[in-house]
């Protein structure tokens, strides 16, 4: 077992240092929120059932949402079907500026943890709830984020014609965590103009509708609906992936008039270049019926690692078929720092991918590693002035967990 990893502490203050935000969340959607303000500097208090996030135990696709969306967290595990457990959550949300879940609708109130009843306690929060769905027709129904790819048009335009496919990530339930993150910190502007807090709702059929409006404005505009992506005419005349020597692949693009002229200067293309059929995109699209199959069978005995050499050499787009494991050696992410230390749960040390921004030239950490079920619960007690006592009694009595370190 490699040796606990402590994440080191920020070179300079985050943002949202100072903003206290108490996270009801479990899987994806919610928990993304979370790590957005917490990466971005604020203290994130997850409060967990006794038996904890059912995220943690999660096996195959699902073993990484636990570790990857619940760093730089506070865990405290509470029993809310308790009046004591309550009663903790309660001063919790009154010494919070932002509380965010992403349980089914109702599920809050019957607590007395919705917006409507906190709000009496805290004028001050924000709220941000994460649905399924926006208030209305469908808001009764259960989601996820296959679900609303199958019914968003996502699934439609992955898959081949007749074959819907979902997206190879969890693509709503983090974006859609993205714009709670966005909308609580519109609301949190909006708070210092106005002194008061509001709820914000972030949902995933929307998320997903959003994702696929380039395809509905396609429509829109051209009045031809937009066929599925392994099925589409592409805008650019060469815009695929080429398998060459060995059996490689290579995603290679050439997706202006300029770049078709480095292209076929680079490869000795003389031929191509002086083609009265292929000088412009719009004509290479056309083109690509006989085309594509031509620079197939020119480039198929070529290395990948060659033609990636010279397409970087002339500026031209590729990308090598990268593999999700490949990525922890992928050496731009490690020289610019893309990837931190994280200790998992059971201590092994791995890398980590961080939000993909820089504020001020630095990208922004990790400073906790993913919490223990309860690893805080005696401290954020102690922080909500509970005397050692109370906490005694209510570790002994079951209303609250704390971990064992």
């Amino acid at each position: 077992m490699t040796d606990h990893c402590d994440p080191a502490p920020p070179a300079r203050s985050l943002p949202l240092e100072g903003v206290r935000v108490v996270e009801f969340t479990h899987m994806v959607m919610g928990p993304t929120c979370g790590m957005v303000l917490a990466d971005l500097g604020a203290e994130v208090i997850k409060v967990e059932p006794l038996g904890g996030d059912n995220t943690r135990r999660l096996l195959g696709s699902g073993a990484g949402f636990f570790p990857l969306f619940n760093r730089n967290k506070k865990s405290i595990a509470l029993d809310l079907q308790t009046a004591g457990g309550r009663e903790v959550a309660f001063r919790l949300v009154a010494s919070a500026d932002v509380v965010s879940e992403n349980f089914k609708p109702g599920t809050m109130a019957r607590l007395g943890l919705d917006y409507a009843s906190l709000s009496k306690l805290n004028p001050r929060l924000v709220y941000v709830s994460h649905k399924g769905f926006l208030p209305g027709p469908y808001d009764h129904r259960t989601a996820l984020d296959e679900v609303v790819q199958m019914m968003g048009g996502l699934a439609y335009m992955t898959g081949r014609p007749g074959d819907p496919l979902r997206a190879g990530s969890s693509v709503n339930d983090i974006m859609g965590g993205m714009f709670g993150a966005i909308g609580a910190m519109a609301a949190l502007a909006a708070r210092e103009k106005t002194g008061k807090g509001q709820e914000v709702q972030a949902a995933l059929f929307e998320n997903n509708v959003f994702l696929v409006a380039q395809h509905m404005m396609q429509f829109a505009v051209t009045g031809e609906p937009a066929a599925p992506m392994p099925d589409r005419i592409s805008a650019w005349g060469i815009y695929d992936v080429f398998t060459v020597q060995d059996g490689a692949q290579v995603f290679l693009a050439v997706v202006s008039d300029t770049q078709w002229l480095l292209f076929c200067d680079a490869f000795g293309f003389a031929d191509l270049k002086a083609d009265g059929r292929l000088v412009t995109n719009n004509d290479r699209v056309r083109a690509r019926g006989w085309l594509m199959p031509l620079l197939r069978e020119r480039l198929a005995p070529r290395e990948a690692s060659a033609l990636s050499a010279i397409f970087e050499a002339q500026g031209l787009p590729f990308a090598p078929i990268t593999r999700p494991q490949d990525l922890f050696a992928d050496v731009h992410l490690q020289q610019t720092g893309g990837l931190a230390p994280l200790t998992l749960g059971d201590g092994r040390v791995t890398s980590v991918p961080l939000l993909p921004l820089t504020l001020d030239g630095e990208r922004p950490g990790v400073r906790l590693n993913p919490p223990a079920l309860g690893e805080h619960s005696r401290e954020v007690l102690a922080n909500l002035g509970y005397g050692e006592g109370e906490v005694t009694r209510l570790l002994a009595d079951g209303v609250v967990g704390a971990a064992h370190l």
